[in-house]
């Protein structure tokens, strides 16, 4: 019986742990991939595209002489900007 209990604890720490990594994933890692995966969709509309969502709006300038252009995405609490090369159309 006593090895029984001590097998269970184990699965319950195991459990909590996987439950913890999961929430600091959820909490900080993934609107930072979300952000930069609309941004990377915000720099396919080329030079001078704006647009909204209900989660997103963004606006990209026109190119400049390179052939680049910047990007702003903002999603209410966080704003990024990326640099988009004009190839990425």
């Amino acid at each position: 019986m006593k090895e029984a209990t001590g097998e269970l604890n184990m699965t319950v720490i195991t459990v909590v742990a996987i439950a913890a990594i999961a929430a600091i994933f959820y909490i900080f890692v993934w609107p930072s991939i979300q952000l930069n995966l609309q941004a990377t969709s915000a720099c396919t509309g080329g030079p001078g595209n704006t647009g909204k969502t209900e989660k997103y709006s963004w606006e990209c300038g026109s190119a400049g002489a390179d052939g680049t252009f910047t990007c702003k995405i903002t999603n209410g609490e966080r704003t990024t900007t990326k640099k988009c090369d004009n190839d990425t159309q």
